[in-house]
């Protein structure tokens, strides 16, 4: 086997950067445990500098992490990483993170240092870290933009102060693979110690090559991947994890290359993304898309029949996906619940398995078929659901092509039930409304999404609901096999996140 390529996943990071997908502490635990069984091997945990809540939200990741590295941002500034260092500290395996913008246009506007400067500020923070950190990574902003020999220099001085990794980032996505390839090398050529670095890439997809840059990178030496899930980030994104993964694994007679990456868990990982930004990918995105290994064609579907190699050169089962259709339904017990949620890839304690069953069952009840994806449907929005200040009781809608709209919803909150009646422009706007009467703040819906988990008239409805308080986004969802419900319990979970959040910041 060629050359081992570490993954970097910024999912954490840069990914919760893009809008709308912006995720509380607990989600963000959840998906870095989930990162943790895809086997990645570094987890960009976030910017720890930037705000209290990244804070304990890093420092609750490297201390909750042990199978893989756990990474911090920091600007080259001695307080980011002070703080940085402090919330990373207890990982396994602890990096910080250090950057600061390389090109003229960067260091003049942005930065106003002159390029000596610029030189000496990174030289002094990565030996600053390194008194910390037992690992170092240095990234130059902008890099792409930069001359190739001022990054020959900056790269020296800060190799020679301790960094181990030097990522050279692709920042706005304005590199081309050959352009890329060539950039590298010729940054190889003047450096006389890059050779004693891991040399990493992040590359930004505004052009659609974050991936295809990513790979010229590899060509040229580099062996440290920086992206995401999903392909999330800001603006047009990331290069996309799963693609990476998959073209290497697909094509290693091309690439030649090893990595850690456990592809089964790839599916699933996608999935609980999209369950906790309520972003959803294009059906015809790469790998993780629901048209992936789906064949209408009837050509296509005779040569499937044939021999499945003839249109696909991947096994759906290589990145978790099943087969199977139907799994479960109302007269299966227990035991069989728990063996199809193991051979899912999930490990229950006792008590969530006792209230996923519960679920289970009583949506076995609504529906004649239950399928994987509706299981797992449940079993993700029950790990990252918050401690409710407000639940939903029960719930009347009066509603006609000829009436106003109107709701009347009782809620469970600390001081019982209580009650709120309101009108709208139809059943959910009124139940929204209704539910607005009950918290005193200004809270604006920005977003309300509704599809079907699975096929059928009788399919569980996933809502997906965004609301804006103050500059922060909040995300809710809700799973019934009534719109409705799932609608309102949608908003109550962006509501509740709202609360919450408030209640963290009277501390």
């Amino acid at each position: 086997m060629g050359k081992r390529i570490i993954f970097f996943d910024t999912t954490l990071r840069d990914g919760e950067q893009s809008p709308g997908c912006s995720m509380n502490n607990k989600e963000k635990l959840q998906m870095a445990k989930q990162l943790e069984k895809l086997n990645v091997d570094f987890i960009e945990a976030g910017f720890a500098a930037s705000s209290p809540g990244d804070f304990e939200s890093v420092k609750s990741i490297a201390e909750g992490i042990k199978n893989s590295g756990v990474a911090v941002l920091a600007r080259a500034v001695k307080n980011d990483i002070d703080k940085g260092w402090e919330a990373v500290k207890n990982a396994v395996n602890p990096r910080i993170h250090t950057f600061i913008a390389t090109s003229d246009i960067h260091m003049k506007y942005k930065l106003k240092m002159d390029p000596e400067d610029v030189i000496k500020r990174a030289e002094e923070m990565v030996s600053y870290a390194a008194g910390f950190a037992p690992e170092v990574e240095f990234s130059a902003e902008d890099a792409t933009r930069s001359e190739p020999a001022f990054l020959a220099r900056i790269f020296d001085k800060v190799i020679q102060a301790g960094a181990k990794v030097i990522n050279i980032p692709d920042t706005v996505g304005y590199t081309t693979p050959d352009e890329f390839y060539n950039f590298i090398n010729e940054i190889k050529i003047r450096s006389d110690y890059l050779d004693k670095a891991i040399i990493s890439v992040h590359c930004h997809n505004d052009l659609g090559l974050g991936v295809a840059n990513t790979l010229a990178a590899a060509r040229a030496g580099a062996t440290q991947f920086e992206c995401t899930i999903n392909g999330i980030g800001e603006r047009a994104g990331n290069a996309a994890l799963e693609e990476l993964v998959m073209i290497l694994d697909t094509r290693r007679d091309l690439y030649n290359c090893d990595f850690g990456i456990n592809t089964r868990e790839i599916m699933k990982t996608s999935n609980l993304l999209t369950m906790i930004t309520g972003v959803h990918v294009q059906p015809n995105k790469a790998i993780v898309g629901a048209n992936a290994f789906a064949h209408e064609s009837g050509i296509h579907q005779h040569g499937m029949l044939s021999h499945e190699n003839t249109y696909e050169i991947m096994k759906p089962e290589t990145i978790g996906l099943s087969k199977s259709k139907m799994v479960l339904g109302k007269h299966s017990g227990r035991h069989a619940f728990k063996e199809r949620l193991e051979t899912l890839g999930y490990e229950l304690t006792k008590e969530e398995l006792n209230i996923a069953f519960e679920q289970f069952k009583d949506l076995a009840d609504k529906k004649k078929q239950v399928y994987d994806r509706d299981i797992e449907a449940i079993v993700a929005k029950r790990a990252i659901e918050l401690t409710e200040a407000y639940k939903l009781d029960r719930y009347v809608i009066n509603s006609g092509n000829t009436i106003t709209s109107t709701a009347v919803v009782t809620l469970e909150c600390e001081d019982g039930k209580v009650e709120k009646v309101a009108t709208g422009d139809g059943p959910v706007d009124a139940s929204f409304n209704a539910i607005s009467k009950f918290i005193d703040l200004e809270i604006k819906l920005e977003d309300y999404a509704l599809q079907a988990v699975t096929e059928g008239t009788d399919a569980l409805g996933e809502a997906v609901v965004k609301v804006s308080f103050g500059e922060k986004m909040y995300t809710g969802r809700g799973l019934s096999t009534d719109i409705v419900e799932s609608s309102i319990n949608a908003y109550l979970g962006a509501v509740n996140k709202v609360l919450e959040d408030q209640k963290g910041d009277d501390k």
